[in-house]
């Protein structure tokens, strides 16, 4: 006797894929607005968010995913190696918290202006049955 498997497909609406595509810049910009204690909690998160819609099954989202990733962390990583040398005084602490913001939050709004103008479509993808 053999059996058959059938094949079934989902559906990726593109609603969905929009807001994967930007969960990311949201993401930054809410911790940029409000950084202690959001900026750490985004640290960890954003690993997950990362992981999650880098591979998604519609190539726009991890690419808008990738390049705001680049960004969060090339920005956050290099003033961590900078506050390595900054005296302990607060002021230096916000000056380095604003020119990240100032780098961040217009390339992040950009991406979302970019995201929103996107064509999306739905997309089918085949599931693969499970023996």
């Amino acid at each position: 006797m053999t059996e058959t498997a059938t094949s079934a497909t989902h559906l990726v609406t593109a609603r969905s894929a929009r807001f994967s595509a930007a969960l990311f810049n949201y993401g930054n910009i809410i911790s940029l607005l409000a950084p202690f204690p959001l900026m750490i909690f985004w640290l960890g998160a954003s690993m997950f968010v990362y992981c999650m819609n880098r591979h998604h099954p519609n190539e726009k989202v991890g690419y808008y995913t990738q390049q705001a990733a680049y960004r969060f962390y090339g920005v956050t990583g290099f003033f961590v190696a900078v506050a390595m040398f900054l005296p302990v005084n607060l002021n230096y602490y916000l000056i380095a918290w604003a020119l990240g913001a100032a780098i961040l939050l217009p390339l992040s709004l950009r991406d979302l202006a970019r995201i929103r103008r996107e064509r999306w479509d739905d997309m089918e993808i085949l599931v693969e049955p499970q023996e």
